[in-house]
């Protein structure tokens, strides 16, 4: 096919010109373009280019496939000459090769490996709607290296649904668009039966479209086992014997239907010259390149094809002949699982802009169809949201510990707590140290392109048949659960799974599972370079030795008063099944849990043995001496602890309290008790609330936060040197108290707070009276307050103020008798318009006192009338 009959071709003289003058470019083309495949075969005689490498980054394994062999046959060559692709355990480049075809992780390990990118001239991400964290991880660190290292590297991102202005703007890029060249495509939602299955209506649905419309039709459907449903479904709907059945279905040729009907009461069946020509084909990520090539291939003999695909067809690659589009509107997404601490692929309704884009799949040859699964009334959200915000991070984490910085360009920045919890896994699986830094041994578990924990399992051993047995747990614990009964032992799954070698399916296994599972372990011992096969059989505690480097936060020790409970090395609690194949063992690691409110129930474990652990784990086992408070007794108690990690392995007294200790332990007993179970005293009180009150009232001074909030967070700080050498909560003073809190406030500042929030003020009468310092029920400064005698304000015209001016005091004006009369902000309004009333009240009440008709020029006084005046 000619470059020239894409949509995109028009705009490929663009593309160059403006990667010719700016190193970056946002090109947004819809489904069928041709920019996959044409926007590289472009590029390739670019002057800036020379004889450097472009790099194409496509998400899927079936689309790097696909656009590799599609490049290299409008080349007349063969896949791994001019053009050739990387993706997992699989290599077809030369030294020829200078389009290189690249899943996310291989992209993520070159630049790692190479950050120069030595010989590389282009990088181009392909589906970039997709937002898979590999590939937002692969665009921050090329945005690093074109920024610091190589200023002539060119960076292209496409799709067909990004966001394109907000990308361009992100990168400071040019922004073109091709139009493409589709036709009209006729939607409408296909109603389900009444508690009917999904399989059950992507078969009527399959049937009707076959009868109703010409061409091909496309399925989407969210995965493998949907995949195996509807097929073994519509081969049930086959009346002739000797249809030969899908690799789908553990046979060795595709379904051959010789009659599909009955889709609707009123729906035309296929015409009988018709029953012999349709062929059903799944299409995933799992199948063998010549199956896929094959589905992504018009048929040779001209017959109809119901092609049954997860979402890698929803973009990047082309099926022709495609008239119809059947969409299930569900799709398999990572999200970050906690029962198991991996991010599992769980089924979810997808974007409106998928949904989109999967229609348009039907108008690529002529008119179309699409049928939707989900009622009308269903609403979508209008874009997929990125995996860096809902996936667990440990292995970015890991990736931006060698890369040797965090302070990357990410589209959408990775969340804070969930990056924390990462760096917190690495560092007990040894690949971080203390200080965050990458390990000679985080290195290595890197280099191995999965998850961590797995990486750390499959480096636990050197022993031949140990990493042969630590494959075979990383694609047991990656892969769904083989077992059709419950069972919370993973002895049981590898036992299935060392039957199904040999030749033996136990009757509540999955075998295609089993046949998954096995051929991703001989992946895994090629990867290591191991020779050495798995045993026939072992002890269930060999597992668990081996588990429990990939999780030993869930190594749990049974509980010495509930043997069903267990007490995990994190500090939390799993409790067992009733009916648990796992109970009685002393020690387990946990691969799955469920977490609970109170305690984790366990999914799945193997038991481990506890000389291994003291061996392998002998830095976990540490005995000190503890000092704690004692809540009930109120006092300080010192013990002698053992323990594993987060688990107490024993307990005994350890005598007299250590002073050296005992500090931070009354450092927790303020924390669990509060800040009441201090001695504080009226003055001090007041103090600290004057602080907050400044705080508010006149920022510019910096004052410290003393809030419970704060003093609470803060406590080793001012408050753990007032303990030293104490052995109990009463042996702390008032004053040494107050010389804490105050600890943290030079002297100068001090006396700016006496200054702007004096304790006391001189009134008129000659005296001193105390201002109260009131905070709100949010600890936020109310009015201070001013209680005095009436009497003693006589000739002030104006309400005092403090915090140089700023702030009124609220001035409780009281009678003789010190009862209140009259709460105000503004005095000289009382005496304007309230002072005669309350005048014309007291005078009889308290006639031995002064009421004077002009009170603006009276004397002050805070005592009564001599008497006989």
């Amino acid at each position: 096919m000619s470059s020239t009959s894409f949509p995109i071709a028009p705009l490929l003289a663009d593309i160059r010109a403006s990667l010719a003058t700016h190193p970056r470019l946002v090109l947004e083309a819809p489904p069928g373009a041709g920019k996959t495949t044409q926007v590289p075969l472009a590029l390739l005689d670019a002057d800036w280019l020379g004889e450097q490498k472009i790099v194409l980054l496509e998400p899927r394994r079936v689309a790097a496939r696909s656009a590799a062999v599609f490049m290299a046959k409008q080349l007349g060559e063969d896949v791994g000459q001019t053009v050739g692709y990387r993706i997992r355990f699989e290599n077809k480049v030369s030294a020829k090769t200078r389009i290189e075809v690249v899943t996310e992780g291989i992209l993520t390990r070159m630049l790692q490996d190479d950050p120069l990118l030595e010989g590389i001239g282009a990088i181009v991400f392909d589906e970039f709607h997709e937002r898979h964290l590999s590939g937002d991880l692969g665009l921050a660190l090329a945005l690093d290296v074109q920024a610091g290292l190589r200023e002539d590297l060119r960076i292209v991102l496409m799709s067909a649904t990004l966001d394109g202005e907000k990308l361009a703007s992100f990168l400071d890029a040019p922004r073109l668009s091709s139009a493409g060249r589709s036709y009209p495509v006729a939607v409408s939602h296909f109603p389900a039966k009444r508690e009917e299955a999904l399989e059950h209506q992507v078969r009527r649905c399959v049937e009707h479209a076959l009868a109703t419309h010409p061409g091909d039709l496309l399925v989407f459907l969210p995965g493998q086992r949907e995949i195996a449903k509807v097929e073994r479904l519509l081969a049930a709907a086959l009346p002739v014997p000797g249809v030969l059945l899908s690799p789908q279905s553990g046979h060795p040729a595709p379904i051959r239907a010789r009659a599909i009907h009955g889709a609707l009461d009123a729906t035309p069946q296929v015409p009988a010259s018709q029953l012999s020509t349709i062929e059903v084909l799944p299409l995933h990520g799992e199948l063998p390149l010549e199956q896929q090539t094959h589905v992504l291939q018009a048929a040779a003999d001209g017959r109809r094809r119901v092609v049954l695909a997860t979402n890698v067809a929803e973009s990047s690659v082309t099926l022709p002949g495609v008239r119809v589009v059947i969409d299930a509107g569900l799709a398999r997404e990572p999200k970050f699982e906690p029962n198991s601490g991996f991010s599992r692929l769980e089924t979810v309704a997808i974007s409106q802009a998928s949904a989109d884009q999967r229609a348009g799949r039907a108008g690529r040859v002529a008119e179309g169809f699409a049928y939707r699964l989900w009622p009308q009334s269903q609403r979508l959200e209008p874009q997929r949201k990125p995996e860096i915000a809902q996936v667990e991070l440990a292995a970015l984490a890991l990736e931006l510990a060698v890369w040797g910085s965090s302070e990357l360009r990410f589209v959408d920045a990775p969340p804070s707590g969930a990056l924390a919890a990462g760096r917190e896994v690495l560092q007990r699986l040894g690949a971080l140290d203390a200080q965050g830094a990458i390990t000679a041994r985080g290195k290595r578990m890197l280099g191995l392109g999965t998850h961590p924990r797995l990486a750390a399992m499959l480096l636990a051993s050197g022993e031949p048949q140990q990493v042969a047995l630590a494959c075979d747990l990383a694609a047991l614990v990656e892969a769904r659960d083989p077992l059709r009964t419950r069972s919370d032992a993973l002895a049981q799954r590898w036992q299935a799974l060392a039957a199904f070698r040999n030749g033996r399916v136990p009757v509540d296994a999955n075998r295609s599972g089993l046949a998954a599972m096995d051929i991703a372990a001989k992946q895994w011992r090629r990867r290591l370079r191991c020779t050495a096969l798995p045993p026939a059989s072992a002890p269930a505690h060999a597992l668990g030795d081996l588990l429990a480097h990939a999780f030993p936060d869930r190594i749990g020790k049974q509980h010495p008063q509930d043997p069903k409970r267990y007490q995990l090395a994190n500090g939390r609690m799993l409790r067992l099944f009733d009916d648990s194949a796992l109970y009685g063992e002393p020690w387990l690691v946990a691969s799955e849990l469920r977490f609970e409110a109170k305690d984790a129930l366990l999914l799945r474990a193997a038991p481990v043995d506890d000389v291994y652990l003291r061996h392998a784990f002998a830095a976990h086992f540490q005995t000190s001496d503890d000092v704690r408070w004692d809540a009930g007794k109120r006092a300080l108690l010192s013990e002698r602890v053992e323990r594993f990690d987060g688990i107490v392995l024993a307990t005994k007294s350890a005598g007299k309290v250590d002073p050296a200790l005992a500090a931070q332990a009354l450092i927790d007993a303020v924390r669990d008790l509060g800040l009441g179970c201090l001695p504080w005293s009226e003055a001090l009180t007041q103090w600290c609330n004057r602080v907050q009150c400044l705080r508010v009232w006149m920022p510019e001074l910096g004052l410290p936060d003393l809030s419970d909030v704060a003093l609470l967070a803060t406590l080793e700080t001012w408050l753990k040197p007032a303990f030293s050498g104490k052995t109990r909560l009463d042996a702390l003073d008032p004053s040494e108290l107050s010389g804490a809190l105050k600890s943290g406030i030079n002297w100068s500042l001090r006396q700016r707070i006496d200054q702007f929030a004096p304790t006391h003020i001189n009134v008129p009468s000659g005296l001193q009276r105390a201002i109260e310092y009131p905070l709100d029920d949010h600890g936020q400064p109310a009015s201070p307050v001013l209680a005095v005698k009436l009497q003693e304000l006589f000739g002030l015209a104006h309400t005092p103020r403090i915090a140089d001016g700023r702030v009124p005091l609220l001035l409780h004006l009281l009678s003789p008798g010190g009862k209140p009369l009259q709460v105000t902000a503004d005095l000289h309004n009382f005496w304007a318009n309230t002072y005669a009333e309350v005048k014309k009240e007291m005078k009889g009440r308290y006639p031995r006192h002064p009421w004077p008709d002009d009170p603006w020029n009276a004397t002050a006084t805070h005592r009564a009338k001599p008497r006989g005046t």
